[in-house]
């Protein structure tokens, strides 16, 4: 047997079927009372929400997503800097001059990194320019086949310079500033792109290979 239809706002009693008064193009709403079970998972969720913000941002019993971005952001800088000095420990002028440079795995990866991140600004032949028709566009970064080092032509100065960025103290070059390529970069791609640059320039560190 249908349950009577009562005309009203809400269903008051369990079993009671309300048709609501408002209408709206011709279309009418049924209210009835929500099972209990129902309304328990409800409020339950309600109560288990109120005590979970509670206990998690005014306790602090767990890590809000802040403090999981930093600790995560520390771990990752904390490896890097372990990886920094061990690379530096077995890196020197020579070493990058004498075998990183001469070693065509190691060149290759340099000069696969090189295009990847730094031949937007030092150009792909490492001349910081780019033809646009019948225009040469010089483009932000420096020049890597002038002969002319700026920060120093030392291999682990350059080391420093890719890894570190523009010197804090320098206006960079008309304007233009080198990022920190720690920040992308692992140590050992660095020393890549540096043996990549040096065997593009061996003229510049004959005196360094000549070396015993």
């Amino acid at each position: 047997m249908n349950p009577e239809i009562k005309r009203g706002q809400y269903a008051r009693k369990k079993g009671e079927v309300i048709l609501r008064e408002h209408e709206f193009d011709g279309i009418q709403e049924y209210d009835q009372k929500l099972p209990n079970w129902w309304l328990f998972t409800f409020y339950g969720a309600i109560v288990w929400f109120v005590g979970h913000w509670f206990v998690y941002y005014h306790f602090l019993a767990g890590k809000t997503d802040q403090k999981n971005i930093i600790d995560q952001v520390t771990a990752l800088q904390n490896i890097k800097q372990r990886e920094l000095e061990a690379t530096l420990a077995s890196l020197d002028d020579a070493t990058l001059v004498k075998k990183w440079s001469t070693d065509p795995s190691i060149v290759a990866a340099g000069e696969a990194t090189f295009m990847t991140n730094c031949s937007a600004c030092h150009a792909a032949d490492l001349s910081a320019t780019i033809r646009v028709g019948d225009n040469v566009v010089a483009l932000p970064g420096l020049p890597l086949n002038d002969h002319t080092w700026k920060y120093g032509g030392r291999p682990m100065q350059l080391f420093k310079l890719i890894n570190e960025g523009t010197p804090k103290d320098s206006a960079g070059h008309n304007g233009a500033r080198m990022q920190a390529w720690s920040q992308v970069l692992q140590p050992k791609q660095v020393a890549e792109v540096l043996a990549f640059v040096i065997s593009r320039n061996p003229e510049d560190f004959a005196s360094i290979a000549a070396e015993p």
